[in-house]
């Protein structure tokens, strides 16, 4: 589509009719023609372009900000916020004058394509996305979906995609501690492959995305430039999938960790200099996006030589070198006397930096390319003043027979031999089954701070080795549960995160999402987004967690078939002592086993519902979330005062679920009584919402119960840990006993088989 040297800003003005392959850069004709009457004349190829990649969906949520606003909108007051939505993610204070940032970012169609670079540079991408806050990089999390199990093309796509967040997260040499791993046939052209990253900074050496001082440099620096990525996430993530997709390889970037390691001590050396006024990484829509937001941000305007900006491929279009999404890159804008000790820092570290513009006195973001002026523009035009849409939206006409159809009815087991079948169906099913196989393939340890990581509630790092004081994370989603009901479905996938934080002895404070959704064309889809951010805004609202910021992906669909509604959510917390944590490892035979909070018959969007009889269908569990709130003191007080050795959320699967799983880790068995009022298939299956169990020493139950009591939290003694290693068991008194090598087979081989 090049048009250089000839297409300058002077040459579009006198060649209004020259035709322009707008619709195959994926604008709209309306959109185009408002392009046109921004600029007051056609564009040139490489205006197009950056409008092109920064008017995408995925770049300018214009189908999705005018629901976004409510997360501004409903915002709890919260003393802890330093950086809100609108950066490149949000901070939190945690005290001792430390401050943490975090955020949850998608790199699902490229990872369709490229299982292995697509996942890679979802990775490196959320990490610069850390460092540009001037933060170090301390953690990932990776919250991912796959199709069916069983599935050929899922023995295609989960290898290739594990192996590249585990290959670049190891040699960045950042510890996985969280995340999940959910198999559902919704999936099966379309996976979900979410990362979440954490970094940690003083509070003084938070960095903000703006090009602010006329005369200050403007300095690329990193990986050369290449042809890898052109359009890659901003177009290919703002469309829907169809058979041909995969092959657009070409659309999905090439990662290189060690580069970005480099990049990273480079980058937090400057800062460390006081070198830096404004930075921005090249993510999607590369240096489109790195100039305009800098500029649009900043008190100025810009002016970029595009020559001048290092090539790995000379053959390069200026239209290609703006559109290209190559990784390893940034942007900081320096000042003149600061430029010389910049590029110093950038040698040492062996990083290519080159100073490309500068910022002017104007309010113009101007490029050259061979001595002509190729882009003439208002960067706000470009950056935030793209197309708002308020897409038609309408509950499905389906939705009331899915909700009628109530997984409540479902035959249910009649005999204890029945019941403990269904028990091995369950912890061995591939969504509860053991992920140790995929798990086993990141470090969680490096660094040392490591406290807490998979499989446990939250993952939770130490940041401070002095005084301990730690973050704890914690992502959640059941797609499932938001298909039924998008507003609660949301509002459980908040509760379950904040529930995880808290049971390992951690404060909630901030929320950050990705919000994975099908076309937004589709106006059932807009319902379930619509119904989705409602519920979120107005459940962060009442725990007062507020939305830091976080990611939209649309077009998550294969032809016509759309993945379940699925927002994903990230609670951070905090807590200021590790060596107080509670994992979920039953540690000590004798322990007293509580149930906290209430069973009802709720098995809507179960996992019992799905493994046993294959239906989606009913309500899911009510959420209360003062009951949340309650629950979660609960669990940080009693962390915090020694009462409990361990804790575990119960949510998929139920309790029956938790306690295997807190028995298998602990190597410890479990003896466990049905409380009167329940029968065993609710008491073992049921996924109410605020609830989890805990093991509490013989010498602290009656504090603890007095805890409970006063605070009005219901606490049911239902069983003790007993027995361990070979003679370990659990049972459920009266129904059935399995063993614990038994259960350990059921519950770990499932993965390894499926994936052999």
């Amino acid at each position: 589509m090049s048009r250089t040297p000839l297409d300058t800003v002077e040459h579009a003005a006198g060649t209004p009719d020259v035709e322009l392959p707008w619709a195959e850069l994926g604008l709209k004709k309306d959109e185009y023609e408002r392009v046109v009457e921004i600029l007051g004349r056609r564009p040139t190829g490489a205006e197009l372009a950056m409008y092109s990649v920064m008017w995408s969906e995925h770049c300018s949520y214009k189908s999705s900000k005018v629901h976004l606003r409510q997360f501004g909108e409903k915002a709890p007051q919260s003393d802890a916020l330093l950086v809100g939505i609108g950066e490149n993610a949000g901070v939190v204070d945690v005290g001792q004058g430390y401050a943490v940032t975090f955020k949850v970012e998608s790199h699902n169609h490229p990872s369709y394509v490229e299982p292995y670079q697509g996942a890679a540079t979802g990775v490196g991408g959320i990490v610069r996305d850390i460092i540009a806050m001037g933060a170090r990089p301390v953690a990932v999390v990776d919250p991912l979906r796959f199709g069916a199990a069983d599935h050929p093309d899922t023995k295609r796509v989960l290898p290739g995609v594990v192996a590249g967040i585990g290959g670049y997260g190891n040699c960045l040499g950042l510890p996985n501690i969280g995340g999940e791993v959910v198999f559902d046939a919704c999936y099966q052209g379309n996976p979900l492959v979410n990362a979440g990253a954490i970094g940690v900074m003083r509070h003084e050496d938070i960095h903000l995305a703006k090009a602010s001082g006329p005369g200050n440099k403007v300095i690329l620096y990193g990986a050369r430039t290449g042809g890898d990525g052109i359009g890659g996430a901003s177009i290919l993530a703002s469309e829907t999938f169809d058979d041909a997709k995969p092959s657009k390889r070409p659309a999905v970037q090439v990662g290189d960790p060690f580069q970005e390691k480099l990049l990273i001590e480079c980058t937090l050396e400057a800062f460390a200099e006081k070198l830096v006024v404004g930075i921005q990484d090249l993510g999607a829509a590369g240096l489109s996006c790195a100039t305009s937001e800098l500029a649009s941000n900043g008190s100025g305007g810009m002016r970029v030589t595009l020559d001048d900006v290092p090539l790995r491929d000379s053959t390069l279009s200026p239209e290609e070198i703006l559109m290209s999404e190559s990784q390893e890159r940034m942007c900081a804008v320096v000042e003149p006397s600061k430029v010389d000790r910049f590029l110093e820092i950038c040698d040492k570290w062996d990083v290519i930096a080159t100073v490309i513009g500068e910022v002017t006195d104007g309010d113009r973001l101007e490029i050259f390319w061979h001595g002509g002026k190729i882009v003439d523009v208002d960067p706000r035009t470009v950056a935030h003043d793209g197309p708002v849409y308020e897409r038609p939206y309408a509950r499905p006409h389906w939705q009331d027979a899915l909700q009628a159809d109530d997984a409540n009815k479902l035959p249910r087991p009649t005999t204890p031999e029945e019941l403990k079948s269904q028990v091995l169906r369950l912890v061995s099913s591939p969504n509860q089954a053991s992920k140790s196989w995929i798990t086993s393939q990141y470090d969680h340890f490096v660094q040392g701070n490591t406290v807490l990581a998979q499989p446990e509630d939250s993952g939770m790092i130490r940041i401070d080795e002095e005084s301990g004081l730690g973050v704890a994370i914690a992502t959640d989603g059941n797609g499932r549960y938001t298909k039924l009901d998008p507003y609660h479905g949301a509002q459980l996938a908040l509760a379950e995160a904040y529930r995880n934080v808290a049971t390992t002895g951690a404060k909630p404070l901030a929320v950050s999402d990705c919000l994975n959704f099908g076309s937004p064309e589709d106006p059932a889809v807009m319902w379930q987004f619509a119904e989705a951010i409602r519920g979120l805004a107005d459940g962060c609202l009442q725990l007062g967690t507020p939305v830091t910021g976080g990611n939209v992906s649309l077009y998550n669909q294969t032809g016509e078939a759309a993945i379940h509604p699925t927002p994903v959510v990230a609670v951070l917390g905090v807590i200021d002592d590790v060596a107080r944590r509670t994992p979920v490892a039953y540690r000590e035979e004798g322990q007293l086993l509580y149930l906290l909070g209430d069973t009802r018959e709720e098995f809507g969007g179960s996992a019992w519902s799905q493994v046993v009889h294959d239906h989606l269908g009913g309500l899911p569990p009510q959420v209360d979330l003062e009951r949340e709130r309650l629950l979660g003191e609960i669990l940080i007080s009693a962390s915090r005062d020694g009462m409990i050795d361990s804790a575990h959320d119960l949510s998929d699967g139920g309790l029956i679920q938790a306690v295997v799983e807190s028995a298998l880790l602990g190597d410890k068995g479990a003896r466990l009584v049905v409380p009167d009022e329940l029968d065993a298939f609710t008491f073992l299956f049921s996924e109410s919402a605020g609830r989890a169990v805990v093991a509490i020493p013989r010498s602290e139950e009656l504090r603890f119960n007095d805890m409970c009591g006063a605070r009005g939290l219901p606490a049911t003694r239902i069983g003790v840990v007993d027995g361990s290693a070979s003679d370990a068991v659990v049972e459920v008194q009266g129904e059935f006993t399995l063993t614990l090598s038994e259960l350990r087979t059921a519950h770990e081989d499932t993965i390894p088989a499926l994936l052999a």
